[in-house]
């Protein structure tokens, strides 16, 4: 295959530049002899100024303008050009081709300004005349010191074309030739270097594109050979290189993407360099879409840009706890520490987050629950002990002393049970959500609420109370009927209790996508501070009445499990003063 080298195509391509460069300076010799004829013309009006300024000068002095104008006609009748006569204020006293009269103030026109300050003064601008283009100069008239006003000539720009036109043919025809000739080389040339050129060109194309599955072919250009020979070597070891990146990345965000914990890692400056979606949910910060922006202007003024901050300061690993439950926010656990690179020099910091509100959570609910347990058990026990002391002082001797301590040890007696058979209660209920061991089937749920009625009749005939109860026949749910009863039996006895005598309690059911069963009383109310742990083990929103009325603290509690093991929700809609509404909802299947 013949091959040429590059210098061969480098020495031809200085010809024909140099070639090039010879049409363009014939072309631009056009411009050259435009501006020396122009410097030619300037010298002429130059010269004619000043002889019309030496000429007008006696008649300005005497003020004879009929004269001036009548020389200025004269003059300028047997030369293409335009004379004009302007006083220093820019009147216009005489003008070779207008009535001088009728003619706008001259004042603000360049040259008659430049020639006010420097005695003279040039332009080129289209005239009063549409379409006319003029060269204008302009001196000076004084009487010694004493400015008498302004002689202007112009000569109209058509000259100066004219003459251009006569050498144009000249210079267009040489230009021509050079031109001709520079582009049938150009074109050689383009076609021997463009069509290799495009072929390494498309090739790389492909390769920006990440397709390297067909080499550039040798071509017939010794360098463009070499050059696509490194083009195809670079090629195989970028598509090596990148198949093995693109599987770690893979790997990494296949990693990053299935970890429950979240990721930071930001640069040395708090720029985000990468985070996973567990980031996002945990700390509500949309890191995705902030790939780049610096964490101090995407979370500003919180404690995880001061805590990232602290790590790149201190280069020490680091960790603390985000959020408040008071607030019924979340916890985060965070752990921070230096990014380093291969060479172990620090380029950022990296945090993990983990939610830890549940196990605070539940730190928490078993503090309170060991602390109420505490207190609801001490209370009967103290009560127990104090009055058999009291017994055995020597109270046992009179009986009617005796019966008194003794029903009271009995009442508390009765108490402790009943709080240690609902927390058994309790606990089997616990235990059968865990194991999915609650039995459930669908069935009318109609008689378990009349049977629920019917266990809280006593204490509700006792305050003259009356039940009603809303349901139809045909109303099914999927429960296990005596927990059933039991969670409403529970809200029936808390209605009862917390009601005033002689008010109602009513029991609806209905079934839409699910089934509602709603206990609404009239009773005291719960102020909405206490929802959200009204439902938890011995809480009491109003403890000294509660107490006075004979309540454990768990019965909410054990309804909350009941509904949550049948798969379903309990809810409060209350007022103090006015009444509350627990509604319970469960599936229909």
């Amino acid at each position: 295959m013949f091959r040429v080298s590059i210098p061969t195509f480098i020495f031809f391509t200085c010809m024909l530049v140099a070639l090039a460069i010879l049409g363009t300076i014939t072309l631009l010799s056009a411009d050259i002899f435009r501006k020396s004829y122009h410097e030619h013309i300037t010298h002429e009006l130059a010269g004619y100024s000043q002889l019309t300024a030496e000429a007008s000068r006696d008649l300005l002095r005497t003020g004879n303008y009929n004269t001036l104008d009548t020389f200025v006609h004269t003059a300028a009748a047997n030369h293409s050009m335009r004379i004009t006569i302007i006083l220093p204020d820019g009147t216009v006293v005489a003008d070779s081709e207008d009535n001088a009269a009728t003619m706008d103030n001259y004042g603000d026109r360049p040259e008659i300004s430049q020639a006010r300050e420097s005695d003279q003064g040039t332009g080129f601008r289209n005239s009063d005349i549409p379409g006319n283009s003029m060269f204008y100069y302009a001196v000076a008239i004084r009487d010694k010191e004493t400015l008498l006003g302004i002689a202007r000539v112009a000569m109209p720009s058509e000259t100066l074309g004219r003459t251009l036109q006569r050498t144009r043919p000249q210079i267009l025809l040489g230009a021509g030739a050079v031109t001709l000739f520079t582009l049938l080389a150009s074109l050689l040339l383009s076609r021997i270097i463009n069509r290799p050129m495009q072929h390494i060109v498309k090739g790389v194309q492909r390769f920006s594109k990440g397709d390297f599955t067909k080499p550039l072919d040798m071509l017939y250009l010794s360098e463009m050979t070499v050059l696509s020979e490194s083009l195809n070597d670079m090629a195989a070891q970028l598509d090596e290189r990148l198949r093995a990146v693109t599987e770690e990345r893979n790997q990494q965000e296949a990693v990053l993407s299935s970890m429950v914990e979240g990721v930071l890692a930001v640069d040395n400056q708090g720029r985000i360099m990468t985070s996973n979606l567990a980031a996002v949910r945990l700390t509500g910060i949309d890191f995705e879409t902030t790939q780049n922006a610096y964490l101090h202007e995407v979370a500003p003024n919180t404690p995880l840009s001061q805590f990232v901050t602290q790590i790149l300061n201190s280069a020490t690993p680091t960790e603390s706890e985000f959020g408040n439950l008071s607030q019924s926010g979340r916890i985060l656990q965070v752990h921070g520490s230096v990014l380093r690179d291969a060479q172990g020099n620090g380029i950022g910091a990296v945090v993990v987050f983990n939610d830890v509100t549940r196990l605070r959570r539940l730190e928490q609910v078993r503090r309170d629950f060991v602390a109420n347990v505490s207190h609801e058990l001490r209370t009967p026990i103290t009560s127990i002990k104090g009055f058999v002391e009291t017994l055995l002082d020597g109270a046992i001797n009179s009986p009617d002393d005796a019966r008194r301590f003794l029903e009271i040890v009995a009442k508390q007696s009765d108490r402790l049970n009943a709080i240690l058979g609902d927390l058994l209660t309790l606990s089997h209920i616990e235990e059968g959500e865990e194991k999915k061991s609650i039995e459930v089937e669908i069935t009318g749920i109609r008689d378990t609420l009349e049977a629920a009625m019917q266990l809280c009749s006593k204490k509700a005939s006792a305050k003259n109370i009356q039940i009603y109860l809303e349901c139809d026949e045909h109303t099914k749910a999927c429960i296990n009927p005596s927990l059933l009863e039991q969670a409403v039996v529970n809200l029936i006895d808390n209605a009862v209790k917390y009601s005033p005598d002689n008010s109602d309690v009513v029991i609806r059911a209905s079934s839409k996508e699910e089934v509602i069963i709603q206990v609404e009383d009239r009773g005291c109310g719960v102020a909405a501070e206490h929802f959200p742990r009204l439902f938890e083990r011995f809480y009491r929103a109003d403890k000294a009445r509660s107490r006075a009325l004979g309540g454990t603290g768990l019965g909410l509690s054990i309804v909350n499990h009941v509904i949550t093991a049948h798969g379903g929700r309990v809810t409060v809609e209350s007022t103090p003063g006015v009444g509350s509404i627990f509604s319970i909802y469960l599936p229909i299947t």
